[in-house]
């Protein structure tokens, strides 16, 4: 129904709980993927484009923030991507900053399946 997505967090538990609340949301994904880091996540994104991205900030390695800024500078393939970061941050010079990276948007924790329907149903 909605094409593809990718979830990047270093939590396996917050990726089961991402995929969990978005089928509660009543979102169907044709395919999901996951990648455990940002430069996971930016290999997997070189390889094959996706619809969607949730992505985590706070992660080991390239933050989630520097993974969004590499994909739209060097995957033109990924420009019609949606990316939406998935944080506890919520203060404006982080959602400035997400933004800037060319992120399209962000939810933040804890989240509800309202608030996944909220912000991906445009998107899709």
């Amino acid at each position: 129904m909605a094409g593809s997505l990718l979830i990047i967090d270093d939590s396996s538990t917050m990726r089961r709980i991402i995929k969990r609340t978005i089928r509660m949301s009543g979102i169907q994904f044709d395919e999901t993927f996951e990648a455990e880091s940002g430069e996971e996540g930016f290999a997997k994104l070189s390889e094959r484009a996706v619809d969607v991205v949730l992505c985590d900030v706070n992660m080991q390695g390239m933050r989630g923030t520097e993974m969004v800024k590499k994909v739209r500078d060097e995957l033109p393939s990924c420009a019609k991507t949606k990316i939406i970061m998935v944080t506890t941050e919520s203060s404006a010079a982080f959602v400035a900053e997400a933004l800037s990276s060319g992120a399209d948007g962000y939810i933040g924790k804890p989240f509800t399946p309202e608030k996944f329907q909220e912000k991906l149903t445009p998107l899709l």
